[in-house]
């Protein structure tokens, strides 16, 4: 039997890119960053961070932090300052140096999505916010990912559930504050479609439910209290008197005297 070949994530991360590019991939970006304004209203900060597949897909750009770092899986000429280049389960920043961690997809497009999540978490401070977004598995993307024999774009991805998710933040520590889905267009490059809008009612009840393209959900970690150290009581110590043909006797074991 065939061994399977492992996916090209340097690749597919580059052709998620490009998609950002069509008219579809512009649509749910633009949706994408108005979803985290309203998220962050309200929070401010010293040090944003945004794990990402590209630097020119910023989401934040407008939040009130000082300090805003970009990451990218690969280097390019002329980079901007305040882009780091690094992978995203291996982030050259120290534990608890930002004040806001925000995961674009980077789930998504990781061979080891678990760890991408446990190095957000380390390198963001106590009582700090993680923001992640990423596909919607239970969505008419999903469903287009499961009958799609295509690895560009958005389906060379692993789209994974929100609940798992929440499960996974909830195991490192950290509170959900709100957690929902969004972008409800369907997954086609028609330009029709897209003018008709998000919030129109194309399908009845479809904006209830929870099936929007891709999934925002806020989390803040809990700021573990010091573990406080127990009072050590001094204790008399006993002496005892020495016993003869004894010196130094300790925890029942005897020295014969030696005689001169």
């Amino acid at each position: 039997m065939a061994s399977a070949v492992a996916p090209d994530y340097v690749e597919r991360h580059a052709s998620f890119e490009r998609w950002f590019q069509t008219p579809l991939g512009r649509a749910l970006l633009a949706d994408q960053r108005r979803c985290v304004d309203r998220q962050l209203q309200g929070l401010s900060g010293a040090r944003q961070l945004q794990v990402g597949l590209s630097h020119r897909l910023p989401l934040a750009s407008g939040s009130d932090y000082s300090h805003k770092i970009l990451t990218t899986a690969r280097w390019a000429d002329s980079l901007a300052d305040g882009v780091a280049v690094c992978d995203a389960d291996e982030l050259p920043f120290p534990g608890d140096s930002m004040d806001l961690v925000l995961l674009h997809h980077t789930v998504d497009f990781s061979p080891y999505p678990h760890q991408v999540l446990r190095e957000a978490s380390r390198v963001l401070r106590g009582g700090g916010q993680m923001l992640l977004v990423g596909f919607n598995p239970v969505s008419l993307w999903g469903v287009r990912k499961l009958v799609s024999r295509s690895h560009a774009g958005p389906w060379g991805g692993r789209f994974m559930m929100k609940g798992r998710m929440e499960d996974w933040l909830s195991l490192l520590d950290f509170d959900i504050e709100t957690a929902g889905t969004h972008f409800r267009l369907p997954p086609v490059q028609n330009p029709g479609v897209l003018r008709f809008g998000e919030e129109k009612k194309w399908l009845p009840g479809y904006r209830l439910l929870p099936v929007g393209a891709y999934y925002c959900i806020l989390a803040t970690k809990r700021v573990c209290a010091p573990i406080k150290s127990r009072r050590t009581w001094r204790h008399k110590q006993v002496i005892s008197l020495p016993v003869a043909g004894t010196i130094g006797a300790s925890g029942g074991c005897a020295r014969s005297a030696k005689r001169e």
